[in-house]
């Protein structure tokens, strides 16, 4: 049995990966920032799995106070965790910044998964052969300073796009600095059937499926074990190269230090 941590779980392809896992006994700890869907997500898992071993945590992703909170919390209460998919993810929001200042999607989509990871290294350290998963996506573009610090703002794709290709760098690096983890930045695949990909475009390619067995495979299959420091493209359904800046040493340095800034 493995002990997971599945951020912005309560719907899409977060929930779902959540309920196989649960289905299979493990401990699952599902994440969003209503606390009323947390508990409601809780028991749904429960229900659909006969696992009671199902638990949460409420954090909104674009406070960066809230996610410091939830890393404390988590070192708190989780003597270990096997498995971190650094899932939640916003694009289209009637909001632009955060409370902060900062881009809404570079907050939630890189700098929150950026602080709980590093904050819970000691927990994943416990962990038995750990894996972090993060998720990126087929759209990946230079970050701009600007973008990063919240001074700049631009239209959501372009957001996005920059938040991605950031957690991918930053993907990358952690995987060098711990190299006893297996980390893995996926493009979980282009317009899956999710709330999200409806929201933006209106219209999906592909099921939401494709994307749950993705993530479960990287998370739990023997196979991808030795991987760590890929980017796995869903789209093409193999290890691939990411954005060419992923393996730019120099902006991956600019980066860190910029975001070591602003948390």
């Amino acid at each position: 049995m493995k002990t997971i941590l599945i951020t912005g779980s309560t719907d899409g392809i977060g929930k779902l990966t959540a309920l196989k896992l649960a289905k299979e006994g493990h401990e699952v700890y599902v994440h969003g920032r209503s606390k009323a869907k947390v508990d409601s997500v809780i028991a749904e898992i429960k229900n659909a799995s006969n696992n009671e071993n199902i638990k949460g945590f409420v954090a909104d992703f674009s406070d960066l106070s809230a996610v410091k909170q939830l890393a404390a919390q988590i070192k708190n209460e989780v003597s270990s965790l096997d498995i971190l998919i650094n899932n939640a993810g916003i694009f289209k929001t009637p909001l632009e910044k955060t409370k902060d200042g900062l881009d809404i999607r570079m907050a939630v989509n890189y700098i929150a998964p950026y602080i709980l990871t590093e904050s819970i290294v000691p927990v994943l350290e416990k962990g038995a052969n750990t894996r972090i998963v993060n998720l990126s996506s087929a759209a990946q573009s230079t970050v701009k300073k600007g973008i990063l610090t919240g001074v700049v703002t631009i239209n959501a794709s372009d957001a996005y796009a920059q938040s991605k290709l950031a957690l991918t760098m930053w993907s990358f690096h952690f995987a060098k600095q711990h190299p006893n983890m297996t980390t893995i930045a996926v493009n979980p695949g282009s317009l899956l059937n999710t709330k999200m990909a409806k929201e933006a475009y209106g219209q999906h390619w592909s099921p939401a499926e494709k994307g749950v067995d993705i993530l479960y495979d990287l998370a739990m299959s023997e196979a991808n074990k030795n991987e760590s420091g890929k980017y796995y493209d869903n789209d093409k359904g193999s290890f691939s190269n990411a954005h060419p800046d992923a393996y730019d040493e120099a902006k991956i340095q600019t980066l860190l230090e910029i975001t070591s800034s602003l948390v």
